[in-house]
């Protein structure tokens, strides 16, 4: 699977965000991915990661990751489609902790074939800002 350095199409400005929040993108997950606000919680950062993955945006997705589990680069599969995100569970994760986990459902289609990823991820702070440090895998 190569890299991709082409971005996905922006959602169109009167949908929803692809994050399955109500406002338009651009009023969402899109003024994180351009550095105009930063996640407050490990929820948010998680559907702004998701849509980052969404409208393949790198750039974002590495300067969120944890430093010491950022990979080089993120390959991005041109036969990928995300097509919706749910969230199941929150743990801490608010002003007083260091630490956080988001557990989700991000649905998806693989050359238009149906699948999900269901995944406990671990946000952690640092310098104050959360990232995502890994995840694991929930059959």
């Amino acid at each position: 699977m190569g890299a991709m350095s082409r971005r996905a199409p922006r959602p169109a400005a009167a949908t929803h965000c692809p994050c399955g929040h109500p406002q338009p993108y651009e009023k969402c997950c899109g003024r994180l991915h351009r550095g105009e606000a930063a996640a407050t919680t490990p929820e948010e950062l998680m559907r702004s990661r998701y849509c980052a993955f969404a409208v393949r945006d790198e750039g974002y997705l590495l300067r969120t990751w944890h430093p010491r589990t950022r990979p080089p680069r993120v390959e991005f599969d041109p036969a990928l489609r995300w097509v919706g995100l749910e969230i199941s569970d929150t743990t801490e994760g608010s002003a007083f902790h260091t630490t956080g986990t988001v557990t989700f459902r991000a649905r998806y289609t693989d050359g238009g074939r149906p699948d999900a990823l269901h995944e406990k991820s671990r946000f952690e702070r640092v310098d104050g800002a959360w990232v995502y440090v890994d995840g694991t895998f929930i059959e």
